[in-house]
């Protein structure tokens, strides 16, 4: 079973000039190679997204505008972690219950996954993942 302190915030190398920054996400950066990059965007600041836990994808997520907050849970503790920063990545390992709430008007969240997109590898009710992680 993995515990919180094996999600970590992963710092994101920038370059910066009187022209902007750049944020540059290469292989060193992240723990796995990127199969999908997925973002969420125009979700109204009462909602949430997640709510589930993955039995073979890892992932990193990053507000790139915006902010909103993660909560994250191992089945016997839970953590809120707010992202606001596009030089910084939340690394969310396998078998992780994840939420994402509060976001700011504007909010983009940046999603890198290990996986494809594979339905049968989401665990989407919080009573199976916790039963699943003490079997």
């Amino acid at each position: 079973m993995h515990n919180i302190s094996n999600i970590k915030l992963l710092n994101i190398p920038k370059v910066h000039d009187e022209r902007g920054s750049l944020a540059v996400i290469e292989k060193e950066v992240l723990p796995f190679d990127i199969k999908r990059i997925y973002y969420l965007y125009d979700v109204p600041s009462d909602s949430y997204r997640g709510g589930h836990a993955h039995r073979e994808q890892e992932s990193v997520i990053i507000a790139l505008s915006g902010s909103f907050e993660v909560t994250i849970d191992n089945g016997k503790s839970r953590e809120r972690i707010m992202l606001n920063k596009p030089t910084q990545g939340l690394y969310i390992p396998t078998h992780t219950w994840r939420e994402i709430d509060n976001f700011s008007s504007g909010s983009v969240c940046l999603v890198l996954a290990s996986t494809e997109y594979n339905e049968d590898e989401y665990i989407r009710d919080y009573k199976t993942f916790v039963n699943q992680l003490l079997g």
